[in-house]
């Protein structure tokens, strides 16, 4: 059963804004509000060791500083630096101290990657190997990592592949879909539809993209079958799972979950969730005997998906840009400010 007592939090407690209480207005106000970005970055490839390449993009030149971390951002399912969400957190965490990198999952950004295959919702090798990068050039520099969405699902896995050799010293996770089986549900009922339309609708643009490249189109599932688009466990089936090597949908929905991970996590870790969330099932939500003891549970009623919407309607407050720059700050003693 999830947990529904009030939350831990780290700083101010989440309320939501007044004429924002729907989780659908929590989910959908920050698309529009705040559409277009503002934060200037620096993109850098990175060539994969299996002949692919993946984004980075930071808006500061990196350093190798012990005082300031360097915070590896995952987007969610479609998104990109240019999130709304990306683009909030970025500044909250430059001013808070720390240093940003958001990397970009395979194909995303508007720019087709070079192999048949794309990202999916169990991808923790490309974060791996991006960390491991990053590790590698900036060998004093602490390393903690945030995820929305699918990127939160990718990081708890991730963190509970690697238990105590993890090389994160603090995460955050945010919306993560935890459970697939029941999240490809949640995502067929009700509202939630017309979400999953129009993530399909843009999941069919990128591989579009893509399959304009005859020698790739050739390696991938055909794009002309309308069954594959009408719900997230067709496209999955259809596409995620023969692209990664997985039997078929719920071998890929079972291997890809991240619940089951929860209880390896060993690095200190804030999970953050709503309970009104659309795109996720009550049900997947973890309680307090779910996960590890490095687990803070950041549980709320209401807050929508990657919403969190404090404040008003006229005058809106993102909860998430104070709260996670504050749970990254305690566990950094040695954080220098920003002057």
């Amino acid at each position: 059963m999830p947990a529904t007592d009030e939350p831990h939090t780290f700083g101010e407690a989440f309320t939501p804004g007044i004429g924002l209480a729907n989780c659908h207005l929590q989910t959908i106000f920050p698309v529009f509000h705040r559409a277009k970005p503002w934060v200037r970055t620096q993109a850098q490839w990175l060539d994969t060791p299996d002949g692919d390449r993946i984004a980075l993009h930071t808006p500061a030149r990196l350093a190798d500083d012990r005082q300031r971390p360097i915070v590896l951002i995952l987007h969610g399912l479609e998104g990109s630096v240019e999130s709304p969400y990306v683009q909030g957190l970025m500044p909250a965490l430059s001013a808070a101290g720390f240093q940003v990198a958001v990397m970009h999952f395979r194909g995303c950004g508007g720019v087709p990657n070079l192999l048949p295959r794309a990202y999916h919702s169990g991808d923790s090798e490309d974060p791996r190997w991006v960390a491991g990068r990053l590790r590698a050039h900036y060998p004093n520099t602490p390393l903690m990592s945030v995820g929305y969405s699918l990127g939160g699902n990718v990081l708890l896995k991730w963190l509970g592949e690697d238990g105590a050799n993890s090389p994160l010293s603090a995460a955050v996770s945010v919306s993560a879909p935890l459970d697939l089986h029941l999240s490809s549900q949640q995502m067929n009922t009700g509202f939630s539809k017309v979400y999953q339309r129009h993530l399909l609708e843009s999941l069919k643009k990128s591989l579009g993209r893509k399959a304009r490249d005859p020698q790739l189109a050739r390696q991938m599932p055909p794009l002309d079958r309308p069954r594959a688009f009408s719900n997230f466990r067709h496209f999955d089936d259809h596409f995620t799972a023969p692209l990664h090597g997985f039997r078929g949908v719920d071998d890929y929905y079972t291997r890809a979950s991240s619940r089951p991970h929860l209880m390896d996590i060993a690095r200190p870790t804030y999970l953050i969730h709503a309970l009104d969330d659309p795109f996720v099932s009550p049900r997947a939500v973890p309680g307090a005997t779910d996960v590890s003891p490095s687990v803070t549970l950041g549980i709320s009623q209401r807050g929508g998906h990657v919403g969190f919407v404090s404040g008003s309607l006229w005058k809106p407050r993102y909860w998430l840009e104070s709260a996670i720059p504050a749970f990254l700050k305690a566990q950094s003693p040695a954080l220098s400010p920003r002057v």
